[in-house]
């Protein structure tokens, strides 16, 4: 599966990013799907989504550091069910930091109860499992835990519209390690000495807080470490 090694800034009304086409388009959007695009950091262009779920997923993507870039609907695969052969197209495509590629279904746990959706991605499943390529069910049971998602998109949203570079970041992290942990507030004076904030060293992995109870400028954040493997999980069990 061809993938671009390419990894992108948003830089204001020019995005110079990740060039992708959509394998399949929505010639005639119907029903009342909330469809849109987002501004992705991580691919330096707009990426879009099919509903709300989707763009929720598209936030824990974003605040991932176990996930270098992403795209959406990635590409048609052709699968075998019974005597037929049939289509798929994913919604997401993750490459990890690891360079493992993932492949993304983005689906409501009430749509899972149907048997033919249920049947349709049994069958992908198996045809991907034989090629050895990663496949993940994400519900809105995974992606929208609370407080979790509130708290990364309220980070995600703090981060200015230019970040910092990676070795600023870790620059900066390297002189003022003695202070941790510190919190947000705290770390946004210290950091903007440096011209760095918190916020995109949070993303970035360099730094970390607890997520399990809502966050304001008063919580505590602290280095992260080579034991902590990243701050949060959307799937612990696939590593990212």
């Amino acid at each position: 599966m061809a993938t671009q090694l390419w990894q992108g800034t948003w830089l204001g009304r020019s995005p110079a990013g990740d060039q992708h086409r959509r394998s399949r388009e929505v010639v005639r959007p119907t029903g009342g799907i909330v469809r849109g695009k987002f501004p992705s950091r991580k691919n330096g262009r707009m990426v879009h989504h099919e509903g709300l779920l989707e763009l929720d997923a598209i936030y824990l993507f974003e605040a991932s550091p176990q996930i270098v870039r992403y795209r959406e609907q990635p590409v048609t695969i052709k699968y075998p069910d019974g005597a037929r052969l049939r289509r798929y197209t994913p919604d997401f495509e993750l490459v990890l930091t690891t360079g493992e590629i993932v492949l993304i279904e983005v689906k409501p746990m009430r749509s899972l109860k149907d048997e033919e959706v249920r049947h349709k991605l049994d069958c992908v499943a198996d045809h991907l499992k034989r090629s050895a390529q990663t496949f993940v069910i994400l519900t809105d049971e995974i992606i929208r835990q609370e407080p979790y998602l509130s708290n990364l998109r309220w980070v995600y949203h703090q981060v200015p519209r230019v970040s910092p570079s990676v070795e600023a970041g870790r620059i900066a992290v390297r002189r003022h390690r003695h202070r941790f942990p510190l919190s947000i507030s705290a770390a946004a004076t210290v950091f903007g000495e440096c011209g760095v904030d918190p916020y995109s060293l949070l993303l970035a992995g360099h730094l970390r807080c607890e997520l399990g109870q809502a966050i304001s400028l008063d919580t505590l954040i602290t280095l992260a470490t080579e034991a902590d493997h990243g701050w949060f999980w959307i799937s612990h069990e696939y590593g990212f």
